[in-house]
């Protein structure tokens, strides 16, 4: 014959897994990369190919000044 569960122990480990079930669900999606839609397989630049921060800004500041460059000579020509 199997001893009896006590009442009290009964709700405490109902109470341990519907707080548990959640947490492990949480903590998983927490540490999963979630898919990306807008981004295909084997599309992706490698990083060694991309130009970096600062020579984007360089090229734009270039671009610019030559702008600025242009503007200046057509205003000083008219």
């Amino acid at each position: 014959r199997e001893a009896p569960t006590p009442k009290m122990l009964t709700p405490c480990l109902l109470r341990r897994v519907v707080f548990t079930v959640p947490l492990v669900f949480v903590v998983a999606l927490l540490l999963v990369e979630p898919a990306r839609s807008d981004q295909e397989a084997g599309t992706a630049i490698p990083a060694e190919s991309r130009p970096c921060v600062d020579c984007h800004a360089f090229e734009f500041m270039q671009r610019a000044l030559q702008d600025l460059k242009k503007t200046a000579y057509n205003l000083d020509t008219r």
